[in-house]
């Protein structure tokens, strides 16, 4: 298994009409949190401890809510919210 990023519970309830821009932002960043949690836990699939909190992360002037599912290897987005207009 190898990490990856996924929208939960899809990426249309989720990134909700966000500007284009501000989306890769949010995608440029979900991939640096795939690296990072490869990084940080090596064989997510064994790993044996609660799950991560939901954390918060500022992203183009937006905001990107997130938390790591080390078990299945996954980053999931679950919130933006965009920069005001």
């Amino acid at each position: 298994m190898t990490w990856s990023w996924e929208y939960l519970p899809s990426p249309e309830h989720v990134t909700g009409g966000a500007p284009a821009g501000f989306l890769a932002a949010v995608e440029e960043k979900a991939a640096e949190l795939v690296r990072a949690a490869e990084a940080l836990y090596l064989d997510g699939a064994t790993y044996q401890g609660s799950g991560e909190p939901m954390r918060y992360l500022d992203v183009a002037g937006g905001l990107l809510a997130y938390y790591l599912v080390p078990r299945l290897e996954l980053v999931v987005l679950c919130q933006v919210t965009p920069p005001p207009a």
